[in-house]
């Protein structure tokens, strides 16, 4: 009995590891494919569709529609950095100084401190919530993430897959849905407005902004003027 036991173990610890490198191997064909092709759904729009589904919801649908960099505004790159990322050109893919800084030392929990790239990869690729081990998935993914991509492609899918709503995923989507126009019409201030939701889209609104996202928003406008506006982009290649 024992030895059937042991052949189980082994043979389960054989799958599991092929599962693994299964996944990562996915990943790996993801990353390289989405370096050059648009991202055409993330793992964070298909849970809220299946999420969607099993609550009887069947008319839901995640929206998004992909652009290129150069049709989106440069304030909108402008306004993410501002509000989420102030050193997302020089970093690795990991803000340490601010990692720090959040990790409550009493119960070992993380909270916040991520980065842009450490947004792509968890939205890309990974579910929503907090854990370690997506906390550690979404670590190694944002390192492949800095090493096949540049950080321009890093923010041209952030912004393209980024959730701004429900239903609401990218740029393009936000804007046409709250502005009536295109990503690239987008002023400095409707920029701003659109990076103030991102901490919680589905509680913070664009189109019925509360005192608090307006106040968030004003303050992105102030950071985006010290950062040197549209010319930080084009001086970061961004």
């Amino acid at each position: 009995m024992k030895k059937n036991k042991g052949g189980f173990l082994s043979m389960a610890r054989r799958w599991l590891a092929r599962l693994v490198m299964l996944i990562a191997g996915l990943w790996l064909a993801e990353m390289a494919l989405f370096a050059f092709l648009p991202v055409p759904f993330s793992a964070v729009m298909a849970e809220r569709q299946v999420s969607a589904w099993l609550t009887g919801n069947v008319a839901w649908v995640a929206h998004s529609d992909w652009v290129s960099r150069d049709n989106i505004s440069p304030w909108m790159p402008l306004a993410v950095i501002a509000a989420e990322d102030q050193k997302f050109p020089v970093h690795w893919g990991f803000d340490v100084e601010a990692i720090e800084s959040v990790l409550d030392k009493q119960n070992g929990r993380l909270r916040g401190a991520s980065t842009l790239s450490q947004q792509t990869a968890k939205n890309l690729f990974l579910w929503d919530g907090r854990s370690w081990l997506r906390k550690g998935l979404e670590a190694g993914l944002t390192l492949g993430l800095e090493g096949v991509w540049s950080k321009r492609r890093i923010l041209t899918v952030y912004l393209n897959i980024a959730e701004f709503g429900d239903g609401v995923f990218g740029v393009e989507a936000a804007s046409q849905r709250y502005f009536h126009k295109p990503a690239s019409r987008l002023t400095l201030s409707e920029a701003a407005l659109l990076a103030a939701v991102l901490p919680n889209p589905l509680r913070f609104r664009a189109d019925a902004p509360s005192g608090y996202v307006r106040q968030r928003q004003a303050w992105i406008m102030r950071q985006m003027s010290q950062l040197g506006g549209v010319g930080f982009i084009q001086r970061h290649k961004l």
